[in-house]
């Protein structure tokens, strides 16, 4: 009778650690070999991203300056609430129950698309962070647990926030299209500010359509492309764009605030807008 052999207990398997302090990185006493400024890029990134939250903070509780007809600033714009500023908005959903600024009611929609953004993530994880600040250059926390845990779990929900600031695109293109009216409602008419939105429109669609879950939507799922020529098309139209994100990330970001600071002088009375025709 032949003997049975006992099985042998496997050894635990030791939990993952990550970080610097992994077993298998090379202990190297200095945070990084690199003499370049590595460290300009994202103090730089931490500069503009820290002032573009400064700004629209800013301007998302002022709660006024935000319209000069037939413009509206896009913070504000669908203006949601009866308390929005007379022909800002034609329907009102929400109600008089919301007495804060309107602006609070949809920013929360382009900001969630901006701040799960794949770009911007690589940004504010490196200069505000400095997870790791750059490449090569040791981050100073011990452990990474991923996005796994609030609040960087939500990062998950990006193609949501992606679909919704869509929606925002279309209203924002509608917003230029009635630019091209005077401040009576006359058609046929334009003005500094019709060019104006008309450009945030345009680098909001360019953010968008760059946008990686943009290319997965439209054929990351297709196994054959010779069978979808249609959507081949359109990926390899939204690849090349895809490879110019960053740039469109930082133009669009920039020209929202462009735009509604040009929107809040011309409520203000600074100055009047130069009409074409």
């Amino acid at each position: 009778m032949a003997r049975s052999t006992p099985a042998t207990a496997k050894p635990s398997t030791p939990a993952p650690v990550t970080g610097v302090g992994h077993p298998g990185r090379a202990r190297i006493p200095a945070r990084t070999l690199r003499t370049d400024r590595y460290w300009v890029q994202p103090a730089i990134t931490f500069g503009v991203l820290l002032a573009f939250i400064i700004y629209a903070t800013i301007r998302a509780f002022w709660n006024g300056a935000y319209y000069s007809a037939p413009y509206i600033s896009p913070f504000y714009s669908p203006c949601l609430s009866t308390n929005c500023v007379p022909g800002s908005g034609e329907t009102h959903p929400v109600g008089d129950w919301w007495t804060l600024s309107p602006a609070l009611l949809i920013l929360i929609f382009p900001l969630g698309f901006r701040m799960t953004c794949y770009y911007y993530r690589k940004a504010y994880f490196r200069s505000f962070w400095l997870s790791p600040p750059a490449c090569a250059v040791a981050e100073p926390h011990g452990a990474y647990s991923g996005e796994t845990r609030f609040p960087l779990i939500l990062n998950n929900i990006h193609r949501y926030f992606f679909y919704a600031g869509l929606v925002f695109n279309v209203i924002l293109t509608w917003d230029a299209i009635l630019a091209f009216r005077d401040a009576d409602g006359e058609w046929g008419h334009m003005g500094l500010g019709t060019l104006v939105l008309l450009t945030n429109a345009t680098l909001l669609w360019l953010y968008s359509m760059s946008c990686h879950s943009c290319r997965h939507v439209i054929g990351g799922r297709l196994k054959h492309f010779s069978t979808h020529p249609l959507r081949y098309k359109s990926w390899t139209f939204v690849s090349k764009l895809n490879t110019r994100h960053m740039q469109f990330a930082w133009t669009s970001l920039v020209g929202v605030a462009l735009t509604d600071a040009y929107v809040a002088l011309l409520a203000s009375g600074a100055f009047d807008d130069p009409k074409f025709f």
